[in-house]
């Protein structure tokens, strides 16, 4: 039977039909898995969005973290990093509504350099962001807008570079080199049991911490940061045991 000007046998498509339109099919489901979002609902008024790094399978560490946080009853996204202006317009209207009072920001590798948009986007929005956490960012980036903290967690001797205050920012920028946990490189550096404990703990300090405030991390203790100026900029480095050494 002809139809359309191609034969068809028994109601199938030829081969030279058939397999363009599996090879299409098969590209689109590629790129839905590569900007995949999951999302769980918890109880509290703040949301923490983890974006993951590039071709969606090389930040599954994020993931992990992601569910520690949901036992805890927090809000929590997960997506590709290209999920960014999606993800800050979802948030910006979540933040108006008044379901969402705090909002965190989480990104590995492609995902730590989205965040910097993601936050620089937000502000535009007028949504301001509690802590924005960087894993490796393989880029050189400058972080601005509303942010209370950022920390960029990088690793001197591999992929990732020190971030930079680029304008408008007025909070506390940390860089924390772990050049010296041998154990931890780009590839793993979201799925290391003490690394993903790190971040957890900042962002559970952020979370107790009331607005307006900054909390900071420092030698495995939840502690204000009272001698952190807004717009300060910190160098530090963490050893084996998690522990922030600061410049005094």
């Amino acid at each position: 039977m002809r139809s359309g000007g191609f034969t068809s046998f028994g109601g199938l498509l030829p081969q030279r039909v058939r397999y363009p339109l599996q090879a299409a099919a098969l590209s689109l489901l590629m790129l839905a898995s590569a900007i995949g979002v999951s999302g769980a609902q918890g109880t509290s008024g703040s949301h923490v969005y983890l974006l993951r790094g590039a071709f969606n399978v090389f930040s599954l560490g994020m993931d992990q973290i992601a569910t520690r946080l949901q036992n805890q009853g927090i809000n929590t996204t997960v997506a590709n990093y290209l999920s960014w202006p999606t993800l800050s317009e979802e948030a910006a209207a979540a933040y108006k509504s008044g379901r969402v009072r705090t909002i965190i920001l989480v990104g590995h590798s492609s995902g730590a350099v989205a965040v910097t948009s993601m936050a620089t986007r937000l502000s535009e929005l007028g949504i301001p962001v509690k802590l924005a956490i960087g894993l490796d960012p393989t880029s050189h980036v400058a972080v601005s807008g509303h942010v209370d903290r950022y920390v960029n967690y990088y690793i001197a001797n591999g992929f990732g570079d020190p971030v930079e205050k680029g304008p408008g920012f007025s909070g506390v920028l940390q860089n924390v080199d772990l050049e010296q946990m041998s154990d931890v490189s780009h590839f793993n550096i979201e799925k290391n049991r003490m690394m993903q404990g790190m971040v957890i703990r900042d962002i559970e300090a952020a979370l107790a911490t009331p607005p307006h405030q900054v909390a900071c991390d420092s030698k495995g203790s939840r502690v204000t940061c009272a001698s952190a100026k807004r717009g300060s900029v910190t160098e530090g480095t963490a050893g084996s045991e998690s522990q922030y050494n600061w410049p005094r």
